[in-house]
């Protein structure tokens, strides 16, 4: 028996060894889209409340500039009025209706049904978004114009990163002028080139029609998207201070029609289109958002939306945006306060580093930013992964380091759970008595995948090993797992035949996707 019980113990600890290894279920892993934030609350109640009036009351007194007809049509029916400078009057009531009416949480599908994200609570989701019209190329010391083939890029990298839990157009096409062929061919890009929960962004609508026909196509026939909506719009429908965007409001209601759900975005700078006191430019981001809400609640009540206050910060040495600084941060974190205090569904910009180049500047801008954006339960935390220069540019190697970042980032969402076995007093017991140390306990490998992760390109190693193993920084290994994803990761969710249905109807510049 003496011989053989060593042998016993060893095969135990094989087995659970090669259980390590083995790949974690999504229950299993130490972090997972939509942990619960809102540990961290930069607004008391009372500031809240105060921020909350005054945007009402800039509503009732002040209007909002350049509505379209649609937009006064309903308002007015709600009891509001064209005052005699042109501006759309608010009435408080219809304000507080359309926040009762708007749906408090949403599901934000996927095409793979399995990935689609629950949007609700202070459940918290990292992904991409904005429109930068640069792209920054590994070891360039300079920028060249985006593409639709990079936005197709982008779209196959995120789809192979799991701490990214949502895609948005995050670069403009240069390569292509005519705002709805652009809008068509964005949409295309970006849902070819992943099947988790994918949005997009709109100049024309007509192609918002269109893109749901297109949609349409890729669940199986008509009327298919109206049940299981996939694709979220980015819409920035207003001109700050207080003024709406008449393109982009017509826009919306082309959305609001096509059952297409909609951040409502108000992207005000601090010191240049909104007031330069913090709380001045979050309650006019507040009253522009609840504007928005207020019309598309009228026009269609129970319409999926996402209060977008995105208050970005000047520099106010040069009135340039500063998207990496500590204001930004709290006031994003903030941002997503007013608007789960609300009880609505929220979403904010974080990781716009002003640094030109994946760097410490950014690596610090950007943890900052999103750290805190997380950990105030922002629902949807836009612009986290791939963005420099102050939302100008966009880096796949960026994309990779942010990945890691947004999963440690999660983890400290995530908190620490406190029990009778967490606390480990026998697991010590046993160390005292036994080995010393807990390398090799039960304990330790057992939960080595669900209450820690690990970088996909961060390294650990110690300096001599580091050397020993090359001497390649984050950024470089970051380059080799885009060069390999790219050239290996081609997504099939879309079939040959519907591909081909799609490039039928419409005016595809991208290149066949096989």
């Amino acid at each position: 028996m003496s011989e053989t019980a060593p042998r016993r113990r060893a095969g135990g600890r094989a087995a659970r060894v090669a259980k390590r290894q083995a790949p974690p279920t999504e229950a299993e892993k130490a972090v997972r889209p939509g942990l619960a934030g809102g540990a961290y609350r930069p607004l008391t109640d009372s500031d809240m409340t105060s921020i909350y009036e005054t945007a009402i009351h800039l509503l009732e007194e002040v209007g909002m500039a350049l509505a379209i007809p649609e937009f006064v049509e309903v308002v007015t029916a709600a009891g509001g009025h064209v005052d005699d400078n042109g501006r759309l009057r608010y009435p408080r009531g219809a304000v507080e209706t359309a926040i009762a009416t708007a749906p408090k949480e949403f599901v934000w599908h996927a095409l793979d049904e399995s990935k689609s994200l629950d949007v609700s609570a202070d459940k918290v989701y990292f992904g991409t978004g904005g429109a930068a019209v640069l792209m920054h190329d590994h070891g360039a010391s300079d920028f060249r114009e985006s593409t639709l083939a990079d936005l197709y890029s982008i779209s196959r990298l995120y789809d192979t990163l799991d701490h990214i839990h949502f895609f948005i157009r995050p670069v403009v096409a240069r390569d292509i002028d005519d705002p709805y062929l652009l809008d068509i061919n964005t949409a295309y890009a970006v849902v070819a080139g992943t099947s988790k929960p994918v949005g997009s962004a709109y100049f024309s609508p007509q192609a918002v029609a269109d893109s749901v026909e297109m949609f349409d196509y890729l669940l199986g026939g008509p009327g298919e998207f109206a049940k299981r909506p996939f694709v979220l719009a980015n819409n920035t429908f207003v001109v700050p201070p207080l003024r709406y965007a008449e393109e982009s409001a017509e826009v919306m209601v082309a959305q609001v029609r096509a059952g297409m759900p909609i951040c409502l975005l108000s992207a005000g700078q601090a010191g240049a289109t909104s007031p330069a006191a913090l709380a001045g430019s979050l309650t006019q981001a507040l009253a522009e958002c609840l504007a928005g809400l207020t019309n598309v609640q009228l026009m269609m009540p129970g319409h999926p939306c996402v209060m977008g206050l995105w208050p970005f910060v000047s520099d106010l040495r040069t009135g340039a945006m500063s998207g990496g600084s500590g204001e930004e941060a709290v006031m994003n974190a903030a941002a997503a306060q007013l608007a789960n205090w609300l009880g609505l569904p929220s979403g904010v910009a974080a990781g716009m580093s002003d640094s030109k180049l994946p760097d410490m500047q950014a690596g610090h801008e950007k943890a900052l930013t999103v750290g805190l954006a997380g950990q105030a339960g922002a629902n949807l935390v836009y612009e986290s992964a791939g963005m420099l220069a102050s939302i100008l540019a966009f880096s796949l190697e960026a994309m990779v380091v942010d990945n890691d970042m947004l999963g440690a980032i999660n983890r400290t969402i995530r908190g620490i759970e406190v029990s009778t076995e967490t606390l480990s007093v026998d697991v010590i017991k046993q160390v005292i008595d036994g080995a010393g140390h807990f390398l090799g306990s039960d304990q330790t490998l057992s939960i080595m995948q669900s209450e820690y992760i690990y970088p996909l390109v961060g390294d650990r190693l110690s300096p001599g090993d580091w050397i020993e193993a090359g001497a390649v920084s984050a950024i470089d290994r970051a380059h080799d797992y885009v060069v390999e994803t790219l050239a290996s990761h081609r997504p099939v969710h879309i079939s040959s035949e519907v591909d081909a249905a799609i490039r039928n109807r419409f005016d595809i510049r991208l290149d066949p996707l096989v």
